[in-house]
């Protein structure tokens, strides 16, 4: 099952227009995502606003993580203040993975940006999160904080942009979407042998455990007659049918 270092801006000195910090906001969007990636079963590691940028990458870099993700909001430069908009979500020009990750990101945020046309992948060897983490790395910069209408959609859309970008991780990982539900515990309910649990929802997928009858395990989402489990520390796909809730 997938795995990403997630990272929120710990930049609290970066003021929005209407008061609070791009810290706080990234952060909030950062909590918000966690029910979706539970429940579609994308593990993560995260940063804390005590980290740094240069904290955050050092820590995905002691990691094997499928993305680095950034979360970040932008500022006009100076002379230009308040007069920006739009979206950019940048990546490596030499990466492959990292590219289809922004492509897939950005063309799922045109649904929501309000200007769909401002919403771009851009490429760039510059930010220290895009250039320096070893796993494919995308750094998203939602809106200009800076700006009274993006500051706004931020500010009042922040399980809207969670739910969008979690969207896009399932499509780029190749899983299914799953919408939250409290986690649950289930026991193991085979007659004989053991249940298989698979890195997708799908009996040819390959298995990467075993659970045998009587084991307990926690139900963390549900799609298509599968459960998304965690098993001992091991998140995968099991036959809902063989686990009693």
């Amino acid at each position: 099952m997938p795995i990403i270092y997630l990272s929120p801006s710990t930049q609290e000195y970066n003021q929005y227009v209407s008061g609070g910090s791009e810290e706080y906001y990234m952060n909030l969007i950062a909590d918000a995502m966690i029910p979706y990636l539970r429940s579609s079963g994308i593990q993560y590691v995260r940063n804390t606003p005590e980290m740094t940028a240069a904290s955050s990458i050092r820590q995905s870099n002691q990691g094997n993580y499928d993305l680095h993700l950034a979360l970040h909001s932008n500022a006009a430069a100076e002379g230009q203040y308040g007069t920006m908009r739009g979206t950019d979500v940048y990546y490596h020009p030499n990466s492959t993975r990292g590219k289809r990750a922004a492509d897939i990101i950005t063309q799922n945020l045109k649904a929501i940006y309000p200007i769909p046309g401002l919403v771009k992948a851009v490429p760039t060897t510059y930010l220290g999160e895009v250039r320096q983490p070893k796993a494919p790395s995308v750094f998203i910069e939602f809106a200009y904080h800076d700006n009274v209408e993006d500051a706004a959609w931020i500010v009042n859309n922040i399980e809207t942009i969670a739910k969008n970008v979690v969207l896009s991780l399932t499509e780029y990982f190749g899983i299914p979407f799953i919408m939250p539900t409290p986690p649950r515990r289930g026991t193991v309910s085979v007659r004989s042998g053991s249940l298989n649990i698979r890195s997708k929802p799908s009996t040819s997928a390959p298995i990467i455990a075993s659970a045998y009858k009587g084991d307990s395990l926690i139900v963390l989402g549900e799609w298509q007659g599968w459960y998304v489990v965690n098993y001992d520390g091991t998140v995968g796909y099991a036959k809902a049918d063989y686990i009693t809730v």
